[in-house]
């Protein structure tokens, strides 16, 4: 096969390395050569563009890129018009932060009608222009580049919309979260035109391993013995998980092994529910890789 998939991903920043690594996490041996820009994949025919995070989006929308890793707040603020809009394939699981907006402690807020009028510094002007719309809000956007939680205290503006992780920075200026405008995480795009049919096989293999691995993210496999009188209670307290496998258990006519996938976490108190619920011999096992 000469044709390879092309995918996108941030060169440096929050995303990079997580990128990195859950390509791994899928089988796909990275090999870093001396060209940064450009990665390979050892095991498959695939070639990583590594780029800044908001030129992603257009690279998947021109083509120039089949597939893209991606902040949702980048490809939502993504307004150039030039391009074809990218497929969202799938969200990630990594990289949550949220858009949020800010203002000085002790700001009255009463929903977003407070910010009528009033200047709010972003580097999001498009996503917030669209809340402010939402809501009837007529409002002065001041962009900015970076820095933007100084803005208040600049007097550049009354408030701002920024990404919040931990809310320490806002803290430490003297801001208070308002509102959230919008929650992000990274996401997975596709090219909105057809990908090169032999290549098809390879975009499918690689949305189906990320699946593989986001869905096995913090998920157990739970095994226990129990009566079968009991089935109905012990799936009531699995957390997260389907039908369980239910095999009789040899030489007892009530006895059952229970098996189930549990995507939620399971705390000691959920395996204590389970015991008082008479389950016995319980197991609690990581799962590597699910598909």
């Amino acid at each position: 096969m000469s044709a390879r998939l092309r995918i996108a991903i941030q060169k440096s920043g929050r995303l990079a390395d997580k990128s990195l690594e859950l390509l791994e996490a899928a089988g796909l041996r990275v090999l870093k050569g001396a060209n940064e820009l450009l990665y390979r994949i050892e095991n498959a025919p695939i070639d990583l563009l590594r780029v800044r995070d908001d030129d992603i989006p257009t690279f998947v929308g021109d083509g120039v890129a089949d597939l893209g890793i991606v902040g949702l707040n980048v490809l939502e603020e993504r307004e150039d018009g030039r391009s074809a809009e990218p497929e969202q394939v799938m969200a990630l699981g990594f990289g949550k932060c949220d858009l949020r907006l800010a203002a000085p402690i002790g700001f009255a807020y009463n929903g977003p009608r407070s910010l009528q009028g009033l200047r709010i510094a972003t580097t999001y002007p498009h996503v917030l222009n669209r809340f402010l719309t939402e809501n009837g809000v007529t409002a002065d956007i001041i962009t900015m580049r970076g820095a933007v939680e100084v803005a208040p205290r600049l007097k550049l503006a009354n408030a701002i919309c920024d990404l919040v992780s931990t809310g320490a920075t806002l803290e430490a200026n003297g801001l208070a979260p308002l509102d959230t405008v919008l929650r992000s995480e990274a996401v997975l795009i596709r090219a909105p035109r057809k990908i090169d049919p032999e290549l098809e096989k390879v975009a499918e293999s690689v949305v189906q391993r990320f699946k593989g691995v986001t869905s096995c993210r913090g998920a157990k496999y739970v095994m226990m013995n129990a009566p079968r009188a009991v089935l109905p209670k012990i799936s009531a307290i699995l957390p997260g998980a389907g039908s369980p496998t239910v095999t009789p258990l040899a030489g007892s006519d009530d006895m059952v092994a229970v098996h189930a996938v549990c995507q939620e976490s399971v705390f000691w108190e959920t395996l204590e529910e389970l015991k008082a619920a008479g389950a016995s011999a319980i197991l609690v096992l990581p799962i590597e890789k699910m598909m």
